[in-house]
């Protein structure tokens, strides 16, 4: 059987890809075999870091849910356990922009979790 050169599948599968690799550095930008390898791999990365960003995000919640609590006199650890044994379930997202945001209600919640925590 003979190989086909300039069908329109075989155009379509590298244009596609080529597509991909656009703004891709030298080579793997405009050669479809160094291409298709880049765009595998910037697309598995491009999953894998779709998950990681949650993580990066709840760190830098606790981040700043701890800079708050030390101002308070309280570590995050200790504020958490607090937060547990007080009912509060407040989600650290919504902790880390009450900090910033409204100041007043944070040092609330903080009130809440010593008084747990002194119990």
């Amino acid at each position: 059987m003979s190989r086909a050169i300039d069908g329109t599948k075989r155009n379509n599968r590298r244009s596609k890809i080529l597509k991909l690799a656009s703004g891709f550095t030298g080579r793997r930008g405009t050669n479809y075999k160094a291409a298709k390898d880049a765009v595998v791999k910037a697309l598995r990365h491009a999953y894998v870091d779709r998950r990681d960003r949650k993580g990066d995000f709840r760190q830098l919640w606790i981040a700043r849910i701890n800079a708050a609590v030390r101002d308070e006199g309280l570590s995050y650890s200790r504020f958490i356990d607090g937060l547990n044994k007080a009912g509060v379930t407040l989600n650290r997202k919504a902790l880390s922009n009450m900090a910033i945001e409204d100041p007043a209600a944070f040092k609330a919640v903080v009130e809440v979790a010593k008084k747990a925590l002194s119990k």
